[in-house]
């Protein structure tokens, strides 16, 4: 790799990667902030699917989600 010669180099070179960071988790917020965050202890508190049509601040979680859970069964064979 070159070396950095300007400091404006790393500004950009970093500039997507210092906003993922720290990742907060949604239940650990306020309710004000996200849509798990509240209650008397960090818990979502509500299922976590949403449908395909919910408002733009409501989606998140699994979003339209067609199933969850463990999947039961194996795939069945066909020759």
């Amino acid at each position: 790799d070159k070396p950095v010669l300007k400091a404006g180099n790393n500004y950009h070179k970093y500039k997507v990667k210092r906003n993922c960071w720290p990742k907060v988790r949604g239940c650990a917020m306020n309710p004000v902030e996200h849509p798990h965050g509240g209650g008397n202890h960090q818990h979502v508190g509500h299922p976590t699917t949403i449908a395909r049509a919910a408002v733009p601040g409501q989606k998140v979680g699994l979003i339209a989600a067609r199933r969850t859970g463990i999947l039961r069964g194996g795939k069945k064979k066909t020759k």
